[in-house]
């Protein structure tokens, strides 16, 4: 039975491996290999000769599961690593959404029997003179 102690530990094993590999092996494609400690060289030239006898995933693969078992007991699991699955067993959908255009706003003002008259400008006016006209004669 595994223990979710060393099951945490799978993970970041599995992580660090996956990690440190893409990162050791684009050092490798910027000509930075010799500035990589020994055991990055030496996982590095394992992939080189794996990457003769079969395909580039695959030789990846088993890179990343070597180097994910030396961190595993380096990290203190016990036993034989479990399996820390790498990639979900359904394939993930495209989550992108596609760009819509937004809908057309609608008019502010209402058309048809819901609309409320507006009253026009002039009489607004001319109540506005009224009201003036009106304090102005009653305060004298």
């Amino acid at each position: 039975m595994i223990k979710a102690a060393d099951m945490m530990i799978a993970r970041r094993a599995d992580t660090k491996a996956r990690a440190d590999f893409a990162t050791w092996k684009m050092m490798a494609k910027l000509n930075g290999a010799s500035a990589l400690p020994a055991e990055a060289q030496t996982f590095l030239l394992n992939y080189k000769t794996l990457l003769d006898q079969m395909t580039e995933t695959e030789a990846t693969d088993a890179t990343i599961n070597r180097m994910y078992r030396s961190y595993y007991a380096e990290m203190g699991g016990k036993g034989t690593p479990p399996d820390v699955r790498a990639h979900p067993i359904n394939p993930v959908a495209d989550n992108v959404t596609a760009f819509k255009r937004p809908a057309p706003q609608r008019p502010k003002t209402k058309s048809g029997p819901q609309a409320k008259p507006r009253l026009p400008v002039a009489l607004i006016f001319a109540c506005l003179v009224v009201r003036y006209v009106g304090f102005r004669y009653f305060l004298r």
